[in-house]
C-alpha cells in the first residue's frame, strides 16, 4: 500500500524477557484516536474501502483525522521490498510516520488507489485481508504500480480497527497472481 513512502527499519533494542505485553481497553483505543464515521468501522468491507478512500485524491490534502480513526494508534505499516542489489528488506511506519510521509507527497502529486481483489479470512474478532491494489496518478489512468496489501483487523464488539499493513509491490519476479491481478465477473 502506498508505495509513495519509505523509511528505513529502525534498530531498537529487542524487548526484554521479563517484559510483558500490555493488555489495553478497548475504551482507551477509542479514546487516542479521533472518531470514526460509523459507516467506516462497522464491517470489514466498510473499513477496506474507506483505507483506500481516504487516502485517494487529487494533489492536495487528505482528511487525516479520518485516517486516524481507522487504526489502533499503535498500528504498523510493514513494506516487503528488495534493495538495490536483491536482497530483502523491511521499511516500518508508525500511523504518524505514514501521515507526515504520505502527506507530503500527496500534497505535491494526485495519487488514487483502488481494490482489485479483496480476500478476507475471519476466525473470531480477527480478520485477515488479502487486498490487491492499483495505483494511478489520475482516475481511468494506467496504473503505475500494483500489489498486494495484507491488512491484519480486530472487532472489538463496537467496529472494526487496523493493526497493521504489510505490503509488497509488483516487479519482475513477482507478478501479481492471476488470482489477484483481475477482479471476478458477477454472474
Amino acid at each position: 500500500m502506498l508505495a509513495v513512502i519509505s523509511i528505513a527499519q529502525s534498530s531498537a533494542p529487542p524487548p526484554s524477557a521479563e517484559s510483558k505485553p500490555a493488555a489495553v481497553p478497548v475504551a482507551d483505543l477509542s479514546s487516542q484516536v479521533p472518531a470514526p464515521r460509523p459507516d467506516d468501522v462497522k464491517s470489514v468491507d466498510g473499513l477496506i474501502h474507506a483505507l483506500y478512500d481516504v487516502i485517494s485524491g487529487p494533489a492536495g490534502d487528505r482528511d487525516w483525522n479520518r485516517f486516524r480513526s481507522l487504526f489502533v494508534p499503535q498500528a504498523r505499516f510493514t513494506k516487503a521490498a528488495k534493495a538495490a542489489d536483491g536482497s530483502p528488506i523491511v521499511r516500518l511506519l508508525s500511523v504518524d510516520d505514514y501521515v507526515t510521509r504520505a502527506g507530503a507527497a500527496f500534497k505535491k502529486e494526485p495519487f488514487y488507489e483502488s481494490a482489485i481483489v479483496n480476500r478476507a479470512q475471519t476466525f473470531g474478532n480477527v480478520t485477515q485481508v488479502f487486498s490487491s491494489y492499483e495505483s494511478r496518478h489520475a482516475p481511468g489512468e494506467k496504473p503505475f504500480e500494483r500489489g498486494i496489501n495484507s491488512i491484519q483487523m480486530i472487532n472489538d464488539g463496537k467496529r472494526w480497527w487496523v493493526l497493521s499493513i504489510l505490503w509488497d509491490e509488483e516487479r519482475p519476479g513477482n507478478p501479481l497472481p492471476p488470482e489477484f491481478a483481475t477482479p471476478k465477473k458477477s454472474k
